[in-house]
Order: C-alpha cells, then sequence, then structure tokens
C-alpha cells in the first residue's frame, strides 16, 4: 500500500494509473477505523481497479471543539487494517495540506441544511461540504464510497457533487452492525463498558419503533422512542424522526407502499450516536 502525506503525491501516483485506464474507487474517512470502513473499502474493490482510502479528521465539520479534541485516532491501528484489506493507496494528510489557506466558502443545500443533523449540529454539512468537494478534486475518482449510516451526509454530498458538476459516482453502503445490533461506529470505542451496553438498546428499540409505525402510526413510534429514552438515566434523546427516503421531509402518517425511513441522534453519556432503520 502506498502512503502519502501530501495530495500532490497523490496525484503523481493516481495520473500514472489512469493513463493505463485503470479505474479509481475513494473511501473517504476520519480514521479509528472499524470493519464498517473496510465494507467501504471491499466494495470499491469488486468494482474499481485502485482503491484509495483518506483518513483525516475534518475541524470544520466539527461544531464542539471539545467533540473535535476527543475523537478517536488509531493511525497505526488504521495502517494495517487497510494492508490487510488490500487497499492500493492511503492519504493521511494534516490540515495544511488540505487547508493551505481558510476555506471560506459556503454551500446551499437548501431544506437539507435545516433538519435533523443539520439543525443540531449548525455549520457541520458546510464543513463536510468542503472537505469533501477538496478530496474529490483532488483525487478524482471514478466511484466515491460512503455507509448509509450518516444517510443524511450521503445526500449532502450527492448534492454537492451535482451542484460543482464533479464527474463522480456517490455510492451508498449498508450498515454493518456488531453482533448485538449496535451500527459499528469509531465513536463506539469511546463509550465505557458500562455505556457500552446501554448503547445495544438503541438497535432494539429502532426496531420496535419502526414496527410501531408501521401498525399503529408515527406518532405512537415517537412516543415510544421518547419514552424508553426517558427510562435509562444515561441516554439522552437528540432527535427521531420518520422521514421520506427521497427528500427527508418528516412524515405522521405512512401512506400504503411509502419507502419510508425512521432516524435517531441519542447521546450515551456523552457519547452521540445516530442510528436509521428503513420503514417499507
Amino acid at each position: 500500500m502506498q502512503v502519502f502525506q501530501l495530495i500532490s503525491e497523490v496525484k503523481t501516483y493516481l495520473s500514472l494509473q489512469k493513463q493505463q485506464h485503470k479505474t479509481i474507487g475513494f473511501v473517504p474517512t476520519m480514521g479509528a477505523l472499524h470493519q464498517g470502513h473496510i465494507s467501504l473499502i471491499n466494495e470499491s474493490k469488486k468494482v474499481c481497479d485502485i482503491t484509495v482510502c483518506s483518513i483525516f479528521v475534518n475541524p470544520t465539520q466539527f461544531n464542539n471543539a471539545n467533540d473535535l479534541t476527543r475523537y478517536p485516532r488509531t493511525p497505526e491501528v488504521d495502517i494495517q487494517l487497510l494492508e490487510q484489506a488490500g487497499c492500493d493507496v492511503l492519504y493521511m494528510p494534516d490540515v495544511k495540506d488540505v487547508y493551505p489557506t481558510t476555506d471560506t466558502r459556503q454551500f446551499n443545500f437548501g431544506y437539507l441544511d435545516t433538519i435533523l443533523e443539520a439543525e443540531h449540529r449548525p455549520g457541520h454539512y458546510n464543513g463536510v461540504g468542503q472537505v469533501v468537494s477538496i478530496l474529490l478534486t483532488g483525487i478524482e475518482p471514478n466511484k466515491a464510497f460512503f455507509g448509509s449510516k450518516d444517510y443524511q451526509q450521503v445526500m449532502i454530498v450527492k448534492a454537492l457533487v451535482k451542484q460543482l458538476k464533479l464527474p463522480v459516482e456517490i455510492i451508498s453502503c449498508p450498515i454493518l452492525r456488531e453482533d448485538d445490533g449496535l451500527a459499528m461506529s469509531s465513536r463506539n470505542m469511546l463509550l465505557t463498558p458500562e455505556e457500552r451496553k446501554i448503547a445495544k438498546l438503541v438497535p432494539i428499540m429502532m426496531e420496535e419503533a419502526r414496527d410501531i409505525a408501521k401498525q399503529i402510526g408515527v406518532s405512537a413510534a415517537k412516543s415510544y422512542i421518547h419514552n424508553e429514552v426517558v427510562k435509562v438515566p444515561i441516554m439522552k434523546l437528540d432527535y427521531y424522526e420518520v422521514c421520506d427516503t427521497e427528500t427527508l421531509e418528516p412524515l405522521t402518517a405512512l401512506k400504503p407502499n411509502q419507502q419510508a425511513i425512521s432516524l435517531i441522534a441519542v447521546f450515551v453519556g456523552n457519547i452521540r450516536l445516530i442510528d436509521n432503520w428503513m420503514i417499507d
């Protein structure tokens, strides 16, 4: 695996690959890799000749300085995992290589930037737009792979690519879960053993709420989630919504054969976890 710290080095290497008509797959990450990330690498390797992974904890998408500081960083383990997975190129820049000057761009993602994660983390998606546009422009992949646990983020990235007319296909990949159902996340490693036991309640609640939404209604599902979270002292609900899969417009009722998705953000202790479940 080739490891680069400068985008200029990545470009030089990839230009040689592109001259040989090789297709480039790209998996952007913030490190602290787990098997969910590796599944994205595997998907890229299935359909692309060269797979590039980036590891960069992007400061512009954190609206909480403490969250940025405590975000887990495990570079040695990450490199080992990527090598075992057969990743071809790793780009591990410092902030100055990604942002040689302050990025003052402001993106307009419309309605998507007013709800759910955007509402609860102001400025978050603008920071995502900044870093993803820089990475996609620098690497120029044919396909880029994102996990669907961050469902809203995938929609934001697709909107970004459309706005900037970038010639890349954005591919959303399924959520990977731990044996107890908890969605894989780098933040899981920040949970204490007690918090980790509590965190496994999230997918259990989500599955039950999905069934309630289908059988009784959306308001009943929302009440169920609220009441279940209140029962656990170290849990705090940020939001739970049932939305249209295409627009993320919140729904008050499900129509026959409607494609909907339930999305949650919940604190377990000080760690904020997100998840989503399809409702069909």
